[in-house]
């Protein structure tokens, strides 16, 4: 029975392994094609899986990394990593409230872009016209962020994005615009 689980586990760990780096790496890199988040999110289980499979089928090797100094320091710098990542000082939320940043993100999709436009100390011509050039046309300035995100088929963080991209002070860090 060992033999026969260590024949698969192995293949399996690094085959699930291989489709979460890949599109772990696509998506960081914002290149979410087909359905690659559905795929990351859902075959990570297979990764999980993998791994507890692979480490059941070689657990006496496995243990004696625990005699390793190395191992001990790269097995623990991983789950301070893991337990700091749960911690809510970097979270969402704070003490049960959302993220403000989140919170006012939101209030712009649901404004008007002349709303917007005040925001921003800019007209509502010239966020139409910056809309324009990024190939985002806009029938009418009372119109939502989220109606004219829906009328040229982009998200609302798209529309946001190209209106304050051009703001003062308005920078995204490395590319990623969440």
């Amino acid at each position: 029975m060992a033999q026969t689980l260590k024949s698969w586990a192995t293949p399996l760990a690094v085959g699930a392994f291989t489709i979460s780096a890949v599109t772990g790496l696509l998506i960081f890199f914002d290149l979410e094609l087909g359905i690659i988040e559905p795929v990351h999110k859902w075959l990570s289980w297979l990764l999980v899986a993998g791994v507890l499979l692979h480490l059941s089928s070689n657990w006496k090797q496995f243990t004696g990394y625990f005699s390793k100094k190395p191992a001990i320091g790269i097995i623990g710098a991983a789950l301070i990593v893991t337990i700091a990542s749960l911690l809510p000082i970097f979270g969402e939320k704070e003490e049960g409230k959302e993220n403000p940043g989140k919170i006012a993100t939101q209030l712009l999709e649901s404004s008007s872009l002349e709303t917007v436009a005040l925001v921003t100390k800019n007209t509502p011509a010239l966020l139409v016209e910056q809309l324009g050039k990024n190939g985002i046309m806009v029938k009418d300035p009372s119109l939502t962020i989220q109606q004219i995100a829906r009328s040229n088929g982009k998200s609302e963080k798209a529309v946001l994005v190209a209106i304050l991209k051009q703001t003062k002070g308005f920078e995204t860090k490395d590319g990623d615009n969440d």
